[in-house]
Order: structure tokens, then sequence, then C-alpha cells
């Protein structure tokens, strides 16, 4: 039998937070998450939360959540089944109790569960009496009474104090895995700086929550999970967001050129524009504009007087956004246009996570008009991506569309701060005064020289016309349209031989090879790895350049037996592939849910195909 303090070391814990959406569920994750960073584990996070500014409270479609997958080992995704789930009331418990493995914990505000709760939930049992937990470990924490007791002498009102319930709750999680308490209530103390009133009724709460599990024989066992020793340096925990920003400013400080951000806020992507308007003393420019159109407009505009230009959105704002694409296409200039995928069509799912766009970004626009494509796989890359998405937008002169999606731009993940002297360089190419300018002439790479505004000898027309090869006047002669068309698309497909190979995992010939892009990876590897260890002739490889595609692609698939290809839509990426490479038979696996994928599901998939062979 266990006795009071009993410690086990564990790999991995994966940790559910959920509650109304005022209950600062996705704040006790981010200070869970940020804690476990310290301390120096290995950690991914998925937010989930319903669209809605005030969601129907107590009901499951109300729901509000923050899973978080802290290790000693590497990890790669937010988690498949929970070990612990924080329900802080009946609706959170039924939404998410299929999600938690058997024999985990759920912890739960008893105070909550009341027959009002359970009407708003639509709930005609009480899981904590129906014998439906007993598979369970139940505590059952009258959060809301200790609450109102611990505060009863600060003066603050019973909504104050009920908000405070989330930092009870982390308190008690605190005890559970052994976290220094201390390095939370740094966390408040700095949430709450302008607000130390607030600050020290949450610490109070913190320590209240710390001391009841310290008290109840339920915990008396508790969990250690120790750093991951293969990860050296100095890292941070960060958002796929913040991460996309500072790789836009990361790119502008190599390129040594000014940066601009035309956007326009929407749903997940507006955190990107709120970090770089931080950067002012950088030299970052921001433009909140009113619309799509005038977000992407402007940055056109900044990017022909000579700024490194971007602009955000997601799908909705993409569309918005395609007819100023075709201009910044056929002016040839550079910008980067981040789209943050979300569920669709139109207003969709504005908080949930999809890869449904890609079909729009290869082909969403009129006339001939192909830009390059990339994907970021995890919270942390998108710094790399966007990064190599300026990167490619300035040495080649053309728009790049990178895409994130919602479940890399609000998860998080640790970062390896790196050195700006390690980056790579990144040359525009400018040009000279009083060098004989010609806006069409081009290199070997058939890159058209940048020449800016102002510049004596240089004076130039672009625009929205077709112009004569090489001088850039207004012209109408067909062939001279056929030659454009022609050079502008040689251009884009010749960036393919500037990539880094395409990297297979696992068997490099065999009986399967799953694919995947952009967000997929950490899933895909971890189901894949999986299936490997059991001895199976398996490989994986994952997509971060769409368009054009990897020179060496045809070589990886004509290695395997049968090829998969898995998506967050209805199969996309695997009509793309049939329409580039039709040669090869692709099998699909797509999910439409507004989910990620589950490890489980996958290894399924995989062992089906590969049994059937």
């Amino acid at each position: 039998m266990a006795t009071k303090n009993n410690k086990i070391e564990v790999e991995r814990i994966v940790i559910k937070f959920a509650g109304d959406s005022g209950d600062g569920m996705q704040l006790s994750g981010t200070q869970f998450s940020d804690v476990a960073a310290i301390l120096g584990n290995d950690l991914a996070t998925f937010p989930d939360f319903p669209s809605e500014i005030r969601a129907p409270q107590g009901t499951i479609a109300g729901v509000s959540g923050f899973q978080v997958h802290i290790g000693h080992a590497d990890i790669h995704t937010s988690g498949d089944m929970a070990d612990v789930l924080v329900a802080l009331n009946p609706a959170a418990l039924e939404y998410n109790l299929k999600h938690v493995k058997p024999g985990g914990t759920i912890v739960v505000d008893s105070d909550s569960f009341t027959a009002k709760a359970f009407k708003k939930a639509k709930l005609d049992t009480n899981r904590l009496e129906d014998g439906s937990l007993d598979g369970f470990i139940v505590i059952e924490a009258p959060v809301t009474t200790q609450c109102r007791l611990t505060l009863k002498e600060t003066g603050l009102d019973s909504k104050t104090i009920d908000k405070t319930r989330n930092q009870f709750i982390t308190g008690l999680l605190a005890y559970m895995f052994n976290r220094d308490i201390k390095l939370s209530e740094d966390f408040i103390t700095n949430k709450f700086a302008k607000k130390p009133s607030i600050a020290e009724a949450n610490i109070k709460i913190l320590r209240a929550g710390y001391n009841f599990a310290d008290t109840i024989e339920v915990l008396s066992t508790t969990y250690i999970v120790n750093p991951n020793e293969n990860k050296s340096g100095k890292y941070r925990n960060i958002t796929g967001n913040t991460a996309t920003a500072w790789g836009l400013m990361a790119a502008a400080e190599k390129s040594g050129l000014n940066f601009f951000l035309g956007s326009y806020p929407i749903t997940p992507a507006t955190d990107i524009l709120s970090e770089l308007s931080k950067h002012k003393s950088l030299n970052i420019k921001t433009f909140q504009a009113e619309d799509e159109i005038a977000g992407i407009n402007s940055a056109i505009g900044a990017a022909y007087a000579g700024n490194m230009a971007a602009t955000t959105t997601s799908g909705p704002g993409l569309s918005l956004k395609s007819e100023a694409l075709g201009l910044a296409f056929i002016t040839e200039l550079p910008l980067v246009i981040v789209n943050v995928m979300r569920g669709g069509p139109s207003t969709g799912l504005p908080t949930k996570t999809e890869q449904t766009d890609l079909l729009q970004s290869l082909w969403g626009r009129n006339g001939e008009a192909p830009i390059p494509v990339i994907a970021a796989s995890s919270p942390s890359d998108c710094f790399d991506y966007a990064f190599a998405a300026s990167k490619m937008a300035v040495e080649h002169m053309t728009p790049v569309i990178l895409h994130t999606d919602s479940y890399l731009g609000n998860g998080s993940g640790l970062w390896k701060l790196p050195k700006m002297e390690d980056m790579p360089t990144i040359t525009p190419i400018i040009a000279k005064p009083n060098s004989n300018y010609m806006p069409f002439e081009r290199d070997e790479n058939l890159v058209r020289t940048w020449a800016h505004p102002g510049v004596e000898g240089n004076e130039h027309r672009v625009g929205g016309l077709e112009k004569l090869n090489g001088k850039g006047s207004v012209s109408h002669d067909p062939k001279n349209h056929a030659l454009m068309t022609k050079l502008r698309a040689e251009k884009v497909n010749k960036i393919s031989d500037s990539y880094p190979k395409q990297e297979v995992y696992g068997d490099q010939e065999g009986d399967l090879l799953v694919v995947g892009w952009g967000s997929s990876y950490g899933v895909l590897f971890d189901a894949f790895t999986e299936v490997k260890e059991k001895g199976a002739k398996i490989g994986f490889t994952n997509f971060n350049y769409i368009f054009p595609l990897p020179n060496e692609t045809a070589d990886i698939f004509k290695k395997y037996k049968k090829i998969l290809v898995c998506e967050l839509n209805s199969g996309q990426f695997a009509n793309y592939l049939s329409y580039s490479l039709p040669e090869f038979k692709y099998d699909k696996y797509n999910k439409v849910e507004a989910q990620p994928f589950m490890v489980s599901e996958l290894k399924e998939k995989f062992n089906e195909i590969l049994e059937a062979k």
C-alpha cells in the first residue's frame, strides 16, 4: 500500500484543464506549462475553446479546455488521452470523460455539481454518484467553498473570489506533481502586477489548494517528471503565433530591411499582429487595417517602397485577399502571407483547427498565378518557417504563403533561442542607382531586380497589367503574354532547387510510407514510431515545402508499396499529389472534425494497411 508522499517518477503526463470560458482554464494551463518549461520538461499544449465571446455557461457547448503534455522524454504532441482531468463543472466532466485514460485521475469542484448545473448541461444523472467513475481516481474538492472561506476577510466580492478557483486547482496540481509553488506565485505576481490585491488573493488560493492536497488521503502518491536531458541550451515556452512574429522580425534584421505588417484582426491570427506591434523600438511598423483587402494592399505598397512586408490572416481573410495576391504575383514583389488555418467554410469554427485551406492557397487566384506555399510543423518551428518564407520572398521576388493553423498558433512548445549570427543570410537583389535599370530583366534564377522608389536613374512602372518582357511597359502582345507567364512560373518552380533535402524517417523503402504535411508532423511521428517499434517496414515523411514540391519527391515515393496521406481535411494534399505525380496511387486517411489527429487512431489505420498487404 502506498504511504503518504510516496513519489513516483514518470516519463510523461497529460493534463486537461476544463471548465467554462470564464473559469481561467487557459490561464492555469499556460501557468502550469510555463512552470514545466522552467523546470526543464519538454512540453506541448493545445488550447481548445468555443468561438463565442460569451459561450453559454454550464453547457457542453460552452466548455473551454487546455491540454498540456509534459515529459522527461521528447514531446511531439499535446497527447491523446489525459492522465489527469480537471473539470470545474458537470458539463466539463461530461464532455471530456471519454478522453481520460482508464485509471486516470479526475479532479472536480464538487460544489458545482448541483441540480441547476445538471439542468444546464442537459444531464439526468450525477456521475459522482452513479458509479460511472468507479474506474478512476476521483478527487472531489469543494473548491468554491474553500475559495470563499479563504478570502472571506479580504472584502472582495463573490464574483471576483469565484474567479480564483483556477488557482486552487493549480496549487493542488503543484502538490500532485512536486512543483515548486514559488514558481506559480511568481507567475501570478507578474500576471497581476498592476493589481496587487488580485495577485495577493490568487496567491492565497494557490497556497490553499496546495495545502488541501497535502491533507487528503487520496493523494498519498505524487509524481515527478524529471527534466528533459536531450535539450541543452536556453529554451522558452512559446506559442506558434509569437514564434511566427519573431521569425518575421529576425528575417527583417538579417535582410537589413525595414519591416511592415498590414493586417486585419482575425481569429486565430490576431496574436501575430499584437506581438509585432510591441516592437516599434526594432523599427517594426504595424498597420491595423479596416479590412482584409486594405491589409494586403498596404503590405504590397510597403513592398514596392522597399520594405520587407507581410500580412496575416485566416481562411476567410485569405479568400478576400486573393485578388491582391494576383497583383503581388504579377508585379513580382516580395510579400509573406501568413494563413493561420481554422475550421470552415465561411466563418465556420474560428477557434478550431483544420488543414482545409491548402487548395485555396495553391489555386485560389484568377489567371496563371503560381505562388510558393510552405507550412510549419510545430509551434516552435513557426519561427523557422516564417524566416524561411521571408527569405524565399525576398531572394526570389515573389509572394509566399505560409500555413500555420489554430493548433500551432494557439498551442505552445519549447523553443531554443537561436543566435542571430548563426542564422542564414538573406540577400535582397536591389538595383544600384543609375544602373540602366529594367524592371523585368532577370538573373540566372529568373529573379527580377528590386528598385526602390526615389533611387536616381531607376524610375520604373509596375502594376496589374501585363508588362513587356524586360522593359516593363504595358503589353497586350499574345506572344509576350505567353512568355511572361512561362517565365513567372519557371521562376517559382526553380525555388525548389534551394530547398533542404526532404527527410524520410524509418525505413528508406518498405511496405508503407506515411505522408503528412504541416502541423500533422508531431502526431504522425509518434504513431509511426510506435508502429515501427513493432517491426513494421514503414517510413514517414512530412512536407513543409508544398509548392513547388521537393525535387526528390518521386524518388522517395517509388520505394514504397503503399503511400498513405494523412491530413485534417477531405484529401486536399492527396489530390494535389495525384495531380502532380499521377504515376503513384495514394491511400487517404482524413479527419474533418476540427480537432487534431490522435496517435491511437493513426496507429490503427497504419496497422490496417500493413496487415492488408
